[in-house]
């Protein structure tokens, strides 16, 4: 697997690194983001992970940049607190790449991915006490786990697949993801036109309920007219409908660039108040064929980026 910034140079240009400056790395990862706008001019970085074992790839980047990144371990929802803990107020630009970072993917005993047999956690932050994927296949019931994994895996199997746990689950234990796999697969008909996996659906449901990342989302887009200095740059790179969805409906919203409805449906027009961002782009910007040729995981990447105004948070 890659560990291939996606579709950095868009980022970069959205966000115009230029001297003196800081930005926020909400998702340091293996840290590609990070150094790239390093690289691109005398500034500093806040980098965020929740996962703590990004630390040691923070720590061998410092010492070559130093006292320009600044690690923080936690959650880019709480963006606005760890930059207070860490001495900012505001910062000239905000960088999101969401979802599973490919080094989770490719640690097996995360239990992230089908293609290791391993322990089903998925939790990116190792150290953190929550529930686990096993803990909610092996406990909620019939109902509760159709419903997460319709709405965040948008599975339309997805009672079948919740009534196959239930039966497997009664016999033994789920405790592996590669048994899930196969439940998951015995569960959901496999179309011949469609080129992935029947657990793939599954498997991004669970790891988006056990790490609540709709919520952290929203909590970062929140954050993000409020630590932003005016003409501040956010920039989010999303993997799937679900967030990009988000992340185009907040910054519409925040843009006066709501739709107004149309002759078929009346204008249902709502006090937005001031806009706090201008649109960088009309519509997400999609990564290059080459890029996707040499990084797979590239295919499904939208970028929105926006541009902080002068109205007040």
């Amino acid at each position: 697997m890659s560990h291939a910034p996606v579709m950095l140079s868009e980022v970069l240009e959205a966000l115009s690194p230029a001297d003196s400056e800081v930005y926020v790395d909400g998702t340091f990862g293996a840290g590609g983001y990070t150094k790239a706008i390093l690289d691109s001019a005398d500034c500093t970085v806040v980098a965020i992970d929740r996962d703590d074992s990004a630390r040691q790839r923070a720590d061998v980047l410092k010492e070559h940049y130093g006292d320009r990144l600044i690690f923080i371990h936690g959650c880019f929802g709480d963006v606005g607190d760890l930059l207070k803990e860490a001495g900012f107020e505001k910062v000239d630009g905000f960088v999101l790449d969401l979802g599973v970072s490919s080094m989770q993917l490719d640690e097996a005993e995360r239990g992230f991915s089908f293609r290791h047999d391993a322990p089903l956690d998925m939790r990116m932050g190792r150290s953190e006490d929550t529930e686990t994927a096993a803990d909610i296949v092996n406990t909620y019931s019939e109902e509760d786990l159709a419903n997460v994994i319709y709405e965040y895996g948008q599975e339309r199997f997805s009672r079948h697949v919740a009534k196959k746990i239930i039966e497997v689950r009664a016999e033994k234990k789920i405790e592996t993801t590669g048994a899930l796999a196969d439940i998951v697969r015995s569960a959901v008909r496999k179309s011949p036109n469609d080129p992935i996996d029947q657990a793939t659906r599954t498997f991004q449901a669970l790891r988006i309920k056990v790490n609540d990342e709709l919520g952290e989302l929203e909590k970062a887009l929140e954050a993000a007219e409020k630590i932003l200095n005016p003409g501040g740059r956010f920039v989010v790179v999303s993997f799937h409908s679900l967030e990009d969805g988000r992340v185009k409906d907040y910054l519409r919203s925040h843009s006066g660039s709501s739709p107004r409805g149309s002759r078929h449906m009346p204008e249902q027009q709502e006090e937005s108040g001031e806009a706090v961002f201008s649109l960088a782009h009309r519509k997400a910007l999609k990564p290059g064929d080459e890029e996707v040729r040499g990084n797979p995981r590239a295919r499904s990447a939208r970028l929105r980026a926006a541009v902080r105004v002068e109205a007040a948070a």
